[in-house]
């Protein structure tokens, strides 16, 4: 049986403990929070993805032109 427990954790003690995180860290947990509140945003992966996959890609060059 699966159980939860239910916490209040206010956002400066969340703000906190992001800023003791490596900048690898923050960028993965700002990924994995993007990921779970954002159905659109995991769509995009998966699309980018597949692009990439099939060859869709241009070079910085090609979008930017330097």
């Amino acid at each position: 049986m699966l159980e939860s427990i239910k916490m209040e954790i206010k956002p400066e003690v969340i703000i906190e403990a992001i800023k003791k995180m490596t900048k690898e860290e923050r960028d993965s947990f700002l990924e994995d929070l993007l990921a779970s509140t954002s159905p659109e945003y995991l769509k995009s992966i998966k699309e980018a993805r597949a692009d990439y996959k099939a060859g869709r890609v241009k070079t910085h060059q090609e979008v930017f032109g330097f």
